[in-house]
């Protein structure tokens, strides 16, 4: 009886400091799109790594040039590497209370015409990819800006390790969000011209 209730509590404590997706997404596409925000403040839990991996492999579904795949991704959880990140990045500091961290990065030698601009643009899809398999999954991120900032790149690739070759595009902070953040309705038909400009 003893040992039942005691794998009860690890099961409960296991629970209450890692944040796991729901196995099923009920949300259609546009209540996704049109739910998606830029989360800044988090909780503090741990993202498990099995939502990390859902979160990155809807990243690699994104469209690329010649489907040529020129991205990659770092994954980062603990959580000496995130305040190491935010120590140097103005626009991330509330990695600090973020579950997880994902680092887009665009491969130029991997990419179409080997130009870096289609790597960049691969990276980008995959990102907008993310932030929405986030939303879907009942989590917060937000994109936060690295390139083409000179020493952000410099000092992701120093914490990181990433090769000077390879350009990160940003970070993405990942977890479970307090709430606070909202959607904003972006909708402008002033930016719609239907059949010519």
């Amino acid at each position: 009886m003893k040992k039942g209730i005691f794998m009860a509590v690890l099961m409960v404590g296991a629970f209450c400091t890692s944040v796991s997706a729901a196995s099923d997404v009920p949300d259609d596409a546009l209540t996704v799109i049109h739910s998606r925000k830029s989360v800044r403040h988090f909780t503090g839990r741990s993202v498990d790594a099995d939502t990390l991996t859902r979160i990155v492999r809807a990243g690699m579904a994104a469209p690329a040039a010649e489907n040529m795949q020129a991205r990659s991704f770092v994954i980062v959880t603990a959580k000496e590497g995130l305040e190491a990140l935010a120590a140097g990045l103005p626009y991330a500091k509330m990695l600090d209370q973020a579950g997880a961290a994902i680092v887009v990065c665009a491969l130029p030698e991997k990419a179409y015409q080997k130009k870096a601009e289609f790597a960049i643009l691969n990276a980008t899809c995959a990102s907008e990819n993310m932030l929405l398999a986030i939303e879907a999954l009942k989590l917060g991120g937000v994109w936060t800006a690295v390139y083409p900032e000179e020493n952000l790149m410099a000092h992701v690739r120093d914490t990181l390790g990433i090769p000077e070759n390879v350009i990160p595009l940003n970070v993405i902070p990942v977890g479970e969000p307090t709430g606070v953040d909202r959607p904003k309705d972006k909708f402008n038909p002033e930016n719609m011209h239907w059949e010519k400009w």
